[in-house]
């Protein structure tokens, strides 16, 4: 059977979620055990210059601003196109019919996928992986795209 039950779907959505956040945790503890403590560095004479590091940027910048938004149209789309072609007679396989049948539990499902979105970046700013950040945001918009120009292309059943 090619439908996943409503439980076995979420817990498999918070099992994901849950390794993502521990697998950001011990990064961020292993970078900070690599820093030398602050007396280590004063106990020394005379250190060379560290090269000129560009300062971190703020995670509401423009750039992620424009790329959450993407995210989210890109979601917007996705749901419109689901909703097209399941007018169309066509049948939703990945997401259980309770979810896509129920118009607000299907916009909630996609704004929660915006949100997760979101909040992973967050933790790969938090962590100093900033280029990964970019991407995460990036790939979403890629595969949800991909995923709304799949939709509409798809023949009608009636």
């Amino acid at each position: 059977m090619l439908k996943m039950s409503l439980d076995s779907c979420f817990g498999r959505t918070v099992v994901l979620l849950l390794v993502t956040c521990l697998l950001a945790g011990q990064s961020a503890a292993a970078q900070e055990s690599k820093q030398p403590s602050p007396n280590a560095i004063s106990s020394k004479a005379s250190l060379p210059d560290a090269p000129s590091q560009k300062p971190p940027h703020a995670f509401w910048d423009r750039t992620n601003i424009l790329l959450f938004s993407g995210v989210a149209v890109f979601r917007g789309l996705d749901y419109a196109s689901t909703r097209n072609f399941l007018a169309r007679g066509r049948e939703e396989v990945l997401i259980p019919d309770d979810i896509v049948n129920n118009s607000a539990g299907f916009a909630s499902l996609e704004a929660a996928a915006t949100l997760t979105s979101v909040g992973l970046s967050y933790l790969l700013h938090r962590t100093h992986h900033h280029k990964l950040e970019r991407w995460l945001s990036i790939g979403h918009i890629g595969v949800t795209g991909f995923g709304v120009v799949r939709n509409y292309s798809l023949k009608s059943k009636h």
